[in-house]
């Protein structure tokens, strides 16, 4: 079983508090983009790769097999890899 990784936020270059845990960084994407984050670079700990994303959240209507207690509409956040960049 795969561990999961450490990605830290970044803004302007430079790392922020904020850190996010996932297996994948598009895992660790889409909860910055839940956040409501839409220039996402992700640095990954331990390596020299940032990954790049674009994000957003949508208000989209909710699943047929949804619980009753949730929301006709739902935040759904969606995210696009741009790229690798190595540090």
């Amino acid at each position: 079983m795969t561990e999961k990784k450490y990605f830290v936020l970044m803004k302007g270059g430079k790392d922020t508090t904020q850190v996010f845990h996932s297996k994948q960084p598009r895992g660790a994407a889409l909860k910055a983009a839940t956040r409501g984050e839409t220039d996402i670079r992700l640095r990954e700990r331990g390596t020299a790769k940032v990954h790049v994303f674009t994000g957003k959240k949508e208000m989209v209507p909710k699943p047929a097999s949804a619980p009753a207690w949730l929301p006709d509409k739902i935040n759904k956040a969606i995210v696009k890899k741009i790229r690798i960049d190595r540090i």
